[in-house]
């Protein structure tokens, strides 16, 4: 027989450095779960992805006992690290500060095809533009 859910907590926690302190305890201490053991077994499923924001959907079930799923990191996130930009523009549409080619969305939106809602890539690749054109860059072919 299946476990009954309790509760899904989601959190977007930077890969390999999730300890107990908010915003882990504050979402899961009182759901009655051993933050440590959650800390632990995250810290161990991330440890190659060191530098990366995480999202993690946490299932915790009537018996205090929980599973968790990690998905890529946001797009926003794989644009800053691919381009090497520290931040987004503060006035996007006025203010260029960098420049993405048409091959490095498409290798960014292959890389989160998995957890986006389309199976298309020229669909994704089109979101992964979108971020990118917001966040204030150039896209370049």
């Amino acid at each position: 027989m299946p476990k009954k859910i309790k509760t899904i907590v989601k959190l977007t926690l930077q890969a390999g450095m999730a300890n107990p302190a908010p915003p882990v305890g504050t979402a899961l201490g009182p759901q009655g779960i051993k933050i440590m053991d959650f800390c632990k077994e995250f810290n161990d499923k991330t440890a190659d992805m060191k530098g990366s924001l995480i999202p993690a959907v946490i299932t915790i079930f009537e018996d205090r006992s929980f599973s968790f799923i990690i998905k890529k990191p946001p797009v926003s996130d794989m644009i800053k690290k691919l381009t090497g930009i520290e931040k987004g523009s503060g006035t996007t549409g006025r203010e260029k500060i960098g420049k993405i080619t048409q091959a490095q969305i498409t290798k960014i939106a292959a890389d989160k095809l998995v957890d986006l809602n389309t199976k298309d890539l020229d669909a994704a690749a089109r979101m992964v533009a979108g971020t990118a054109k917001s966040m204030g860059l150039e896209i370049v072919d």
